[in-house]
């Protein structure tokens, strides 16, 4: 049987080997913590789209969403569009307040709502600054780089040939992190010969409206995958809300499990989502199923 091990953004000048290496590794100590081991006929794939993506991310030349500093000409419509709603998503999650978006604007500051730039802009600059070890990696930069998969249709089909490449027929468990576990949602629709017994997504951004709403319709569980499962950390800002009925409602429905407790500084590593316990555990018994 087969591991599908799809990554997320952030990973260019690394390779499918060095990956593989470090899932692997998170991996084993989360079956270890679960008094379990890896099977050891288990082949392991790891499609490798980082340089891609980088490149095709530079020849869009689109800012990161908290380096905008103006409206007008330095931003599209539909970008200005995504990150008014992401905005206003994490508004309503509490990942920030009221009386911090309205510090980080001042005390003369005129906006007041989502309906106005400024506000956006000061809603991601506190999430960059606030949220643990999000900083380090820009939520700006990882909003930007999630639009223009969404959106850009020969940015979307590149990346998904790549992954669309190493998806065989074959028994396969397929994982999912982040800007990942869009890429293989979209893969695996497409996919007309899935054998999977459980697609496992962590730390996945698919719950987010402005991202879900950008996405072929009607959601559908794709044919050919058995079950989903999904874990993430409630800190994890780039998993602003679990894949239930309400925010990726399909049939049949989402597993989730919200219980994951990540220890990387960001709370969204895929080494603090793969070391669970109760994710290797989920994991290890669909690769018996398989």
């Amino acid at each position: 049987m087969r591991l599908l091990l799809v990554h997320g953004r952030a990973q260019e000048g690394k390779s499918s080997e060095l990956l593989e290496q470090e899932w692997k590794k998170a991996l084993s100590v989360g079956l270890r913590n679960a008094s379990l081991q890896m099977r050891s006929d288990v082949k392991v794939d790891v499609p490798f789209y980082g340089d891609k993506l980088a490149e095709l991310l530079a020849r869009r030349d689109l800012p990161p969403a908290d380096q905008i500093e103006t409206r007008g000409g330095a931003i599209d419509g539909d970008y200005e569009e995504f990150l008014r709603e992401v905005a206003l998503e994490a508004r309503e999650k509490d990942v920030v307040t009221t009386a911090e978006v309205q510090q980080e604007l001042g005390p003369d500051a005129q906006t007041k709502g989502p309906e106005n730039w400024e506000w956006v802009q000061a809603v991601i600059r506190v999430i960059d600054r606030n949220v643990p070890g999000v900083s380090s990696t820009s939520i700006g930069i990882l909003l930007r780089d999630v639009f223009v998969y969404v959106n850009d249709g020969p940015v979307r089909r590149a990346i998904n040939k790549i992954v669309a490449e190493k998806l065989t027929s074959e028994p396969t468990v397929v994982i999912g992190h982040s800007l990942g576990s869009v890429v293989a949602y979209e893969v695996l629709r497409e996919h007309g010969q899935n054998k999977v017994s459980c697609y496992v997504t962590v730390g996945s951004p698919l719950g987010i409206r402005a991202i879900r709403r950008r996405l072929r319709t009607p959601l559908t569980m794709p044919k050919g995958v058995a079950g989903w499962y999904n874990a993430f950390d409630e800190r994890d800002v780039v998993a602003l809300y679990p894949l239930d009925d309400t925010n990726f409602g399909i049939t049949p429905a989402i597993r989730n499990h919200a219980g994951v407790l990540n220890h990387t500084d960001n709370r969204h590593g895929i080494a603090g989502y793969l070391d669970n316990k109760d994710v290797a555990k989920e994991i290890h018994t669909a690769m018996s199923m398989a």
